[in-house]
């Protein structure tokens, strides 16, 4: 039987006997005493070896050789090795690290380290070719543990109000938005497309009667982007909801559920967070700022930047001003891009009821980047099929999408969001490659 503890659960124990695992930090060889810092996935803790030196080779005694090897093998012990150490646990709180230590009875190298290729200062495409490395460092750690909690709070939310949790396909007979970023592949005799979103499936699921689903999986952009927020392969957070009224609802369930999980990561990993990224999370509060487009780049204007394109998107400065203003004028860290135009939107978004030029759409930014669109969705099967014409897209190839609308389907809306974006921007790190455990982009499919 596994008698291992993890390092955070010493410091409940009572003095005596104990097993610890994990790998090599550090060693400190000193002339009476040697010191091993030994981290495993849930901390680091101090091993304590009172050191023996120097032996007379005649008359050693069986204890006094052990001591001795034990003291060789400790000096020996590279960066990286795995050990399996068994001592005594003593509650010090003269020591530094944690208020305890572990006096080593005995080692097992369990799995000997070569001299690691990277250090903390090494750039961070070199800390991805050896991401398996880089992934032990505390601050890494704490990102997927911060990743598990956020995800967690998030389904709780939905599934404690009846949402149904699905699994859509990622391999597609057809485009689900722009060919112009698909990744297509053989499949036997024909052609098929990895998915950019859930979208068509998630919608699928309204006339399927869920009435409310999500869905946490990978996505795919053929988008030869070098940028510090895209990727090739990405998860992506998906909601799709029954009876809308318009994209009000879709907007006010959205900060609910942000609430709830940034709340989550907060009050589980606030004190590590400020510690090891100089962050403190602030838990937004509600509603969140709303501004539409037009007013947004007007705003933006006003501080001495003008968006290249008045018919486009609003652009990476332009995020970033309009978070400057949200931030200085309310307080906040996020805000609701509203009212985007028809033209930039796609074919499914529902238009403005008294202006066919706006859609009942939205993006969310956050600390002056864009991590979600959102829309009220077309259910009239006659207006999909002109506003897909529109788009230069043939309805024909649609027409399995086409017959979720032909048979009944309510109001509905929805929202994806790319994880690793919010996780980048929550802990204000620079890249998504910080936030994604196997990052690929044009030039990245290895490790």
């Amino acid at each position: 039987m596994n008698t291992r503890t993890l390092v955070k659960d010493l410091a409940a124990l009572p003095d005596g006997p104990v097993t610890v695992a994990g790998w090599v930090e550090t060693v400190r060889d000193q002339k009476k005493v040697q010191f091993i810092i030994l981290r495993d996935e849930s901390g680091a803790v101090q091993l304590v070896n009172p050191a023996v030196r120097e032996l007379d080779p005649e008359g050693v005694s069986v204890g006094a050789a052990e001591a001795l090897a034990l003291t060789e093998q400790i000096s020996a012990l590279g960066h990286g090795t795995f050990i399996s150490v068994s001592g005594d646990l003593k509650h010090d709180e003269r020591v530094k690290l944690g208020g305890l230590e572990v006096k080593i009875g005995s080692l097992d190298v369990v799995s000997e380290a070569l001299e690691t290729p990277i250090a903390a200062d090494s750039s961070l495409d070199k800390r991805q070719d050896w991401r398996f490395l880089d992934l032990r460092h505390p601050r890494q750690n704490l990102i997927f543990r911060i990743q598990t909690t956020f995800l967690h709070a998030l389904r709780t939310y939905w599934v404690e109000r009846g949402w149904i949790e699905i699994q859509t396909p990622k391999l597609m007979a057809s485009a689900s938005e722009s060919r112009a970023e698909l990744f297509e592949l053989g499949y036997f005799e024909g052609t098929a497309y990895l998915s950019q979103s859930p979208q068509f499936f998630k919608q699928m699921a309204q006339p399927a009667g869920f009435g409310r689903v999500f869905e946490v999986g990978p996505a795919f952009r053929a988008d030869p982007s070098f940028t510090s927020r895209h990727a090739t392969e990405f998860t992506s957070i998906d909601a799709e909801m029954s009876w809308v009224d318009s994209h009000e609802d879709v907007m006010t369930m959205h900060e609910e559920v942000l609430v709830a999980a940034f709340t989550a990561v907060k009050d589980r990993h606030g004190a590590e967070i400020q510690e090891l990224f100089g962050v403190e999370i602030t838990v937004p509060s509600t509603p969140f700022p709303r501004i539409p487009l037009a007013e947004a780049k007007e705003i933006v204007a006003s501080r001495g930047y003008v968006v290249p394109r008045t018919d486009a998107d609003m652009d990476p400065e332009g995020e970033r001003q309009i978070s400057q203003y949200v931030r200085e004028e309310l307080g906040h860290e996020f805000v609701f891009l509203t009212d985007y135009a028809s033209s930039i939107r796609p074919f499914y978004h529902m238009r403005h009821a008294d202006d066919a030029g706006l859609t009942n759409s939205y993006d969310l930014i956050f600390n002056g980047v864009e991590i979600s669109t959102g829309a009220q969705r077309e259910h009239r099967v006659d207006v999909l099929i002109e506003q897909a014409k529109e788009k230069g897209l043939e309805p024909e190839e649609l027409d399995f999408y086409l017959d979720f609308f032909r048979y009944g389907v309510p109001p509905h809306g929805g929202f994806g969001m790319g994880l690793a974006r919010v996780l980048m921007l929550m802990l204000h790190e620079h890249s998504i490659r910080e936030t994604t455990y196997l990052f690929r982009g044009p030039t990245r499919l290895l490790p």
